[in-house]
């Protein structure tokens, strides 16, 4: 009974010596994706507001 208590401490020891460097070596996790929004999120609203401001200038130069 003792050999076989002393037998199965040794197989889970060279386990765990074997299993343990696989763990420790391990790859860290990769960069995250880029997000996902639209990159000129204010660029429309901006090209409207000149748009409607060119054609104020132009409505009022046209009245003149």
């Amino acid at each position: 009974m003792k050999n076989l208590i002393v037998f199965f401490a040794a197989v889970v020891v060279f386990t765990l010596l074997f299993m343990v460097p696989e763990l420790v070596q391990a790859q860290p996790p990769g960069l995250p994706d880029a997000p996902d929004q639209a990159p000129l999120g204010g660029l429309g609203i901006l090209a409207a507001a000149g748009g409607a401001y060119a054609w104020k200038k132009l409505r009022n130069r046209s009245q003149e």
